[in-house]
């Protein structure tokens, strides 16, 4: 139910759901528990979408040391909590502390979940995208590469990640003036979307 309001934007009604979720789970499973630390970055998620950044970085980190302790440092849990504490720094425009967990979080989930996994297709993009926004094309670029061949093998051509990621590259390609190669991707993307949108009314 919390979930749904933060969709909606109803923040003030999902933070109370989110806040019980977390005493229930602490006191039934103990602080230290998985489930916690995902209680944890449900409610940090909130703080985060409002722009209460200080109020989320702690909540973060908690869960990441939950899950770190809990699952091992190499559990694909532990990456998503590196990414989701990088994508805060991120939105706060501190690039040098979020690459170095962007890193870890991909290098744990290639070990974990094998080079071709969607998950490390979407690792790849989030460092992409914070290259991308530092003005590192050159090394953007690969990853947005890899990234896409990932998404088209494990998901097919037609998914409609594959036109997030198509999407994400042709950015990149207007920025280094290659206008031509963005218009293929974005009309490539385009029409997946309205394929999809047929199959799915």
């Amino acid at each position: 139910l919390a979930e749904l309001y933060r969709t909606l934007g109803r923040y003030a009604n999902a933070e109370p759901l989110l806040e019980r979720a977390l005493a229930i789970r602490e006191k039934a499973l103990g602080p230290e528990h998985p489930s916690v630390a995902t209680s944890l970055n449900n409610l940090a998620g909130l703080y985060e979408d409002q722009g209460h950044y200080a109020d989320a970085e702690p909540l973060y980190n908690r869960a990441l040391l939950i899950f770190e302790k809990a699952l091992g440092p190499e559990h694909p849990d532990v990456a998503t909590g590196l990414n989701n504490l990088a994508a805060l720094y991120d939105n706060q425009g501190r690039q040098a502390d979020a690459e170095p967990l962007y890193k870890r979080a991909l290098a744990i989930d290639e070990r974990a979940l094998g080079p071709d996994h969607p998950d490390v297709a979407t690792d790849l993009n989030n460092l992409a995208e914070l290259y991308k926004a530092r003005g590192r094309y050159a090394d953007a670029e690969p990853l947005y590469n890899r990234a896409l061949a990932i998404l088209e093998k494990a998901l097919g051509p037609e998914h409609p990640n594959v036109a997030t990621s198509l999407d994400n590259y042709a950015a990149l390609l207007r920025k280094t003036g290659r206008d031509a190669e963005a218009a293929r991707m974005e009309a490539r993307g385009k029409a997946i979307r309205a394929r999809h949108a047929e199959k799915n009314p």
